[in-house]
């Protein structure tokens, strides 16, 4: 029996969250250090599932399969292809600096002993999360796969309710009430979407007799195992339907914004950069791969989704006044894009929505935690309330200011690169489509830019004239994610290499070629 590399990438950090939470109340530095070094431990198994895919082999390697429910015949089966393995790659390389960014996040507050949090559970649900995640982006059984997409709310409910942002405006007994209100509909939005998905996943195994995802779609690929159109259609609506919650993808997004603004930067970036990508991995892996001709049927339809979440997202995103919640709103129009990418059924199209959740998750990840870093300083997600930081903390604002500048996709940083495959894939197949999104790019720029100007440059406020620049263990978060961003915008090969193979399988499963470029015949 070969070595069972992607049980041991995600048992790891679930081992570790039961020890962090296990370590004395009064250790509490020692459950930070012990939770990062179990993060580093899966970074580094992370990087060995990456080093040892082979992008022309298999379409899924590494797999695992054992008999888990055999009267249902359910297997706990894992394997990784192209997408997962640069999804298991991000998540494994953001947690650690989540944690290092949310080091005092969880301290207690010296002002209330009624708000003392729990810093070993803090991490143990953060740990918890990446566990569930990445096994999720590993899982080839679709009722396992079931179990891990609703498991993982119970931990990101408590990191929301419990471990809420500190600079809230209000009372402490307000703060409270608005962090148990996002908290509640994240888990309601997203647990109505898991019931409809488990109806679907039901209804699939009384037509396939099993939920091997590979079975299953082998069997259609060959012709052993037909399903009647309009059962397969409502059966590919109730997995989309919870992928697009999860996504999330307009109008079932309206839990984002709350959930961002109220827990902490951290915890936010673990909501729309980690947590949030499973949606749009699973659109890819399961609503194509089992139901190719529903996907076909409803692509219009859900392109015209995914062009509303870009604009509606981006336009809302230039009138807010709460830094945080300008960020969920812009990621918002940038779930557009990534499922604008998948749904254009084309294969730079696909390929740039797989690069958009990798570039996606490292740009928020650095806006939103320089963001946090900033708030923390001045206690105040208000806008308004900042002005001429570059001044007083120029490190800073220079960070902040390529954070944003990654986020409306700049030419040489990473998120260019995918959102330039989206269009050139989304104009080759829907050119008016392809239109309407360019809007996004111009929105984007739009409130990228005016929150820099309102928060970053003229007069210093005097709430601010004594802010500190960034601090040591800060600079170890923000310095690499950067560096990211400049290495995979000039340099994306690494990525692409991995990811292309497994597009095309994908288009093979939905039955799509490219199209062909119309040139006209030499007289």
């Amino acid at each position: 029996m070969s070595f069972p590399l992607l049980t041991v990438t995600a048992a790891v950090p679930a081992v570790g969250a039961v020890l962090t939470a296990a370590v004395p109340a009064a250790r509490r530095t020692a459950a930070k250090w012990l939770a990062l070094l179990v993060s580093l431990a899966t970074l580094v198994l992370a990087g060995l599932v990456f080093a040892r895919f082979e992008p022309g082999g298999e379409r899924y390697q590494l797999t695992e399969s054992y008999a888990w429910i055999k009267d249902f015949g359910v297997r706990y089966e894992l394997g990784v292809d192209g997408i997962g393995v640069a999804l298991i790659a991000l998540t494994a390389l953001l947690i650690p600096f989540v944690i290092l960014a949310g080091w005092h996040d969880a301290d207690p507050l010296e002002t209330s002993s009624k708000r003392w949090r729990p810093t070993q559970g803090f991490f143990a649900l953060i740990l918890m999360v990446e566990a569930m995640v990445i096994l999720s982006f590993e899982a080839t059984d679709v009722f396992l796969f079931y179990i891990l997409f609703e498991a993982m709310l119970i931990p990101m409910y408590f990191l929301i309710g419990g471990f809420g942002d500190r600079a809230h405006a209000g009372s402490d007994e307000n703060a409270a009430a608005q962090r148990s209100y996002a908290a509640v509909k994240f888990l309601l939005y997203n647990l109505v979407g898991g019931l409809i998905m488990l109806a679907a996943v039901i209804g699939l195994y009384v037509v396939a007799g099993n939920f091997s995802l590979t079975e299953i779609a082998g069997a259609r690929a060959n012709g052993s195992l037909e399903i009647a159109t309009s059962t397969e259609r409502w059966l590919f609506l109730g997995f989309f339907f919870a992928f697009a919650v999860k996504a999330p993808l307009w109008p079932l997004h309206t839990w984002l914004p709350n959930a961002m603004g109220e827990a902490t930067a951290p915890v936010a970036v673990l909501i729309t950069a980690v947590v949030d990508k499973v949606g749009t991995f699973a659109m890819l892996r399961f609503c194509l791969g089992l139901f190719p001709e529903a996907s076909k049927w409803a692509t219009p339809a859900i392109v015209v989704l995914a062009l509303i979440s870009i604009v509606y997202g981006a336009l809302v995103a230039v009138g807010q006044r709460d830094i945080k919640r300008l960020v969920a709103y812009a990621s918002i129009s940038h779930f557009g894009f990534i499922i604008l990418g998948i749904f254009a059924m084309t294969s730079q199209g696909q390929s740039g929505a797989t690069l958009y959740m990798v570039n996606h998750g490292i740009s928020t990840a650095a806006l939103m935690l320089v963001a946090g870093f900033l708030i923390s300083r001045r206690g105040s997600r208000l806008i308004a309330d900042y002005g001429g930081v570059q001044k007083v903390a120029p490190v800073l604002a220079g960070t902040f200011l390529i954070g944003g500048l990654a986020t409306l996709s700049l030419p040489g940083l990473a998120p260019f690169v995918s959102e330039f495959l989206v269009l050139v894939g989304t104009f080759a197949r829907y050119p008016v489509a392809g239109v309407v999104a360019t809007t996004g790019i111009v929105l984007a720029a739009l409130y990228t830019l005016v929150l820099y100007q309102r928060t970053m440059t003229g007069p210093v406020k005097e709430e601010v004239r004594r802010l500190p620049d960034l601090r040591p263990r800060e600079l170890a978060v923000v310095v690499p994610l950067i560096a990211l961003l400049i290495f995979l915008g000039v340099f994306p090969k690494p990525l692409t290499d991995v990811v292309n193979p497994a597009v095309r399988h994908t288009m093979s499963d939905v039955q799509q070629k490219d199209p062909q470029p119309e040139v006209e015949a030499a007289k």
